[in-house]
């Protein structure tokens, strides 16, 4: 025990809080090893137990994400890794719902209505690069290097995570693709090809780092789209194109699957991009 007691002074501007940041973390490193300096701070029983009970209550519960996820089957622990992942924020599921909103009210209202049909068609596919880059890795997830000490950590968990932003972003802008005027199954013809972008994207980040994939993917879909305007508006949609696209996305999952290691932190292969601080 110390020898040395806080000042009745040094307390009360303590208990008032007008002492600078480093007293404070001095002040309360004493008191956790002092209980006859603790005895004099005052405390109201029944706002230290409400305050722990406000506590508990956030540790024990999860989030109402995570709990509809363990509804559904998945494992506690996978569905607090696919809550944590970043690019599932609330930020890019507002930014995803508004471009989607505004897209869908601009098909509604604009005079050329096959144009903006097909300027969503364009957007929608690119939608999941976004999040898909931002999903996980060093450079945008803070808790990088303590999952990366996980079993879980790698392709595991960004393939999990990847196909969570997929599912996410193909379920928003399902739910907007009914409201949009135009042609008959249109509406759904981004969705094939968003899945092989997706896969192209992690396919393309084993070499390279998944934001630069997702933004040269995104810029060559657009470029492609634009240059096939003046054979057809709509050819990349076609169904001889959705053919391409469906013999297309399981050849790149193969060779993600077949690539997987190289996202493992650690591991020799691995790219800079995931490799494991250790």
């Amino acid at each position: 025990m110390s020898t040395w007691h806080i000042p009745e002074p040094l307390l009360a501007r303590y208990l008032t809080g007008g002492l600078p940041v480093p007293h404070v973390m001095s002040i309360e490193a004493h008191l956790a090893a002092c209980p006859s300096c603790r005895a004099d701070v005052p405390v109201d029983p029944d706002w230290l137990a409400h305050s722990w009970a406000g506590i508990d209550a956030a540790i024990d519960r999860p989030p109402w994400p995570e709990r509809a996820l363990a509804r559904l089957g998945v494992r506690p622990h996978v569905a607090r890794l696919l809550t944590a992942t970043p690019a599932l924020s609330r930020a890019w599921l507002l930014a995803v719902i508004a471009v989607l909103a505004f897209g869908t009210a601009a098909a509604h209202l604009a005079g050329d209505t096959p144009g903006v049909l097909l300027a969503f068609l364009v957007g929608a596919p690119v939608l999941p690069l976004a999040g898909v880059a931002l999903a996980y890795g060093p450079g945008v997830d803070r808790a990088y290097e303590v999952q990366a000490a996980t079993p879980l950590a790698g392709s595991r968990l960004l393939l999990l995570r990847g196909g969570a932003v997929l599912v996410t972003a193909a379920a928003l802008t399902g739910l907007a693709a009914p409201f949009l005027p135009g042609p008959a199954g249109l509406g759904a013809a981004w969705l094939l090809p968003a899945l092989a972008l997706t896969l192209a994207c992690l396919a393309i980040g084993t070499r390279l780092p998944l934001p630069l994939a997702a933004g040269g993917l995104t810029l060559g879909w657009v470029v492609v789209v634009l240059g096939t305007q003046r054979v057809d508006r709509y050819l990349l949609f076609a169904p001889g194109a959705q053919a391409g696209w469906a013999c297309a996305v399981p050849l790149l999952a193969l060779v993600v699957y077949a690539r997987r290691r190289r996202f493992d932190p650690g591991s020799p292969s691995a790219t800079p991009r995931f490799r494991s601080m250790r």
